[in-house]
Order: C-alpha cells, then structure tokens, then sequence
C-alpha cells in the first residue's frame, strides 16, 4: 500500500459489518481502520490520519449522529468527509444532514455505490488538503517574505544612519562585520578640521531663503566629495560651518597629512565656487583651521536619532583657529604642522590669541602641498610625492 493511499475510519458495533466493509475497500487500495464503538473513533482521528469517515447510525453509546456533531467540532476535522450507513429512510438522512454528515450508503449497500461515493468524497478531501497545505506554504513565504523586508529596512535604516557620519569603505567594514563596538565611548588623538564661510551670515540676511540652500547645497556637495575621497569622518555641518576629524573610527597614520591635503583642496573647490558666486553679486570667502589632540569619540543622541562625535578642547581649537583664519587661509596648529611637515608648505603666523585659551597659540597658514595642488589620485599617494 502506497504511503499517500487514502484512509478510512469504518466504525461499526458489529464485527461482520467492519471486515466486510475492509474486504470491500483495501483490495481497491485504501487503508482501513475500524472502530467498534463512537467513543473508541473519536479516540483514534487526531493520530490516525483519516481521511474519510464511513459511520454506522445505531450503535451502543454514542450514536452516529452525535459522533459526527463531536467530530465537526474537533479543530483540523471540520470538513473531514463523513459518509452515514443506514437501513432506514428519509427522516435518518435529515437528522443525518443537521449532525453534518457528507454523504449516505444504505444498508445493505451497493459495493459500487459505495466506492463510488467513498472515491468522491475522498477526491474532495486531497483537493481540501492540497489547499490547505498550499494555503501553509503561502502563508510561510508571505512571513519570510515580511522578515526579509523587515530586515532590510532595518538594514537600510542603520546603513543611512551610519553613512550620515562615517566614510562609505568604513560602513561597508561595519556592514561587512555587524560590529559597531568601536563607535562605542573611546579616547583617541586625532586631527580637526572646521572650516566656515565668510561674509556667510550677512549674505543670509540680504538673500531669499531658496537663494541661500542653493549655494549651501554647491558648497557641501563639493566639499562632501572630497570628504569621502580623503576618508574623513564627518561630525556635523552646520550651515555654512562644517567638522571632520581624522584617525577615528578608522585609524591612520597619515592623519595630519590627509587633514592638509584635504584642506588645499577645499580651499579651491569653493574659491572656484566664490567666482561664480562673485558673478551673482554674493561676496563669500572662506576660512579652515586644523588642530590635533586627544578627545573622546563616540555615539550620542538618543534612540532613533544620533551622531558620531567628538568632544574635547580640540575641536574648540580647530573652531578658533578657522574664526581666526583670514578668507583663503587655511591655519595649523604647531602640532599638525609638524606632522604633515613632509607634505604641507607653509609660514609662521605668531602666536595667537584665541577666545576660550589662556595661552597663545602657535599657528602657521599652509600656503599649498608640495609636489602639486594637493590633487593626488588617492589619499595614500598625497603622502608619498
């Protein structure tokens, strides 16, 4: 016998009746179970894999019609096929019809009538069961589905979050790893740069607002290019004022050098842009400080929106330096100078006075790069000329 053969639940309190209805079905394939009592079927369908039902009227017990009340109330048996044998006439098939019985076969019955309907009711089941486990099926893609959706967009949202601020081949690292441990609390030595428009906030104040995000938006996408190509971590814009920091998250040893390279070529990025600015009647410099030290680097914010940052009289130096910084100059501290000192070509300025330090600084105006125009190929060829 075939492992998808259909099975029937003969129940019967009368033996002769069950092996003449297993002599009559099993030689046609069917497999057979019996049952002698209506309690003893309703203990066997919830293992037994039935498919259809072939239920004697009168039996001791429980009749048939009150077993297939019970069974149209077990979960998974609603619609289980159940044929009704009876010897008596039309008011038993009614009584029948109201229990929820499929189908009837009169005793004595006709062996052909009998697999007939059996073959019947049984073809309904599978079609039944193939709906239901099509309908499973459905409902297990339509969940992965959901799951590979929900997945994604959290994916998509925490790659948008993380690119606001990281360089794209460090949140390619991150999503590569699944790890964001490292933009946990840490201390690090790195290398600022702030730079800020001139004439900006007077500029603002005589122009239309679209006016004004028009030249914002060719200033960040032309200095937001060079950010991504030096690999430079961005902290914040805010209007015309913009941070980056170097050697953090992604950690380089050529930290001051990117910073200058980086810069030269910001300043003539937006000097190319004050030109057509010029042409409009907007009269804007632009100004950069750069400064290193020690600071505390991080996340912060709070759930559902946060910033990578740095904080620590570093930063504060490189916002000094760059107010400080005439339009077109790009000022160092003593400190980045010397360590981009194989790359940057520049000249003292003195010793300044900055807001928020009790000592002067040491500064010096880089006045270009050596070897060019600070337009090398890749950040790690700027440093090698």
């Amino acid at each position: 016998m075939s492992d998808d053969a259909v099975t029937v639940l003969a129940v019967d309190d009368l033996p002769q009746n069950l092996r003449l209805l297993d002599a009559v079905l099993s030689p046609r394939g069917y497999r057979v179970l019996t049952a002698a009592s209506g309690e003893e079927a309703l203990a066997l369908l919830p293992d037994s894999g039935v498919d259809l039902v072939l239920l004697d009227i009168l039996m001791p017990g429980i009749d048939g019609y009150e077993v297939c009340r019970r069974i149209r109330t077990l979960p998974g048996f609603e619609f289980l096929p159940v044929v009704m044998i009876t010897a008596s006439g039309e008011q038993e098939k009614l009584r029948a019809i109201e229990a929820g019985a499929d189908d009837f076969v009169s005793k004595p019955f006709n062996q052909g009538e009998l697999l007939a309907r059996v073959a019947s009711l049984a073809r309904v089941k599978r079609y039944q069961d193939t709906i239901e486990r099509q309908a499973a099926e459905l409902a297990g893609w339509n969940a992965e589905l959901e799951a590979r959706v929900t997945a994604q967009v959290d994916e998509l949202e925490r790659v948008n979050r993380l690119r606001r601020f990281l360089p794209p081949q460090l949140v390619d690292l991150v999503i590569d790893s699944g790890d964001e441990a490292f933009l946990g609390s840490h201390r690090r030595e790195i290398v600022v740069v702030f730079c800020d428009l001139r004439g900006f906030t007077s500029f603002a104040e005589a122009s239309e607002p679209e006016e004004v995000m028009g030249v914002l938006a060719e200033y960040h996408s032309a200095l937001g290019e060079l950010i991504d190509r030096f690999e430079g971590t961005l902290e914040r814009f805010t209007g015309d004022g913009l941070m980056v920091f170097f050697n953090d998250p992604l950690p380089c040893d050529d930290a001051a050098e990117r910073a200058v390279a980086m810069a030269v070529e910001m300043r003539e990025r937006v000097a190319e842009l004050a030109d057509g600015w010029s042409r409009r009647g907007h009269d804007l410099g632009f100004g950069i400080g750069i400064a290193q030290g020690f600071a505390t680097l991080g996340r912060i914010g709070f759930e559902g929106r946060s910033d990578y940052a740095a904080i620590g009289s570093v930063t504060n130096l490189a916002a000094r330096l760059c107010a400080a910084a005439g339009p077109g100059q790009i000022l160092v501290a003593q400190r980045v100078f010397s360590a981009a000192e194989r790359l940057a070509a520049g000249e003292p300025v003195g010793e300044l006075e900055l807001r928020g330090f009790s000592r002067p600084v040491r500064a010096f105006a880089v006045t270009g790069v050596d070897g060019g125009s600070g337009r090398p190929d890749t950040p790690t060829e700027q440093v090698t000329t």
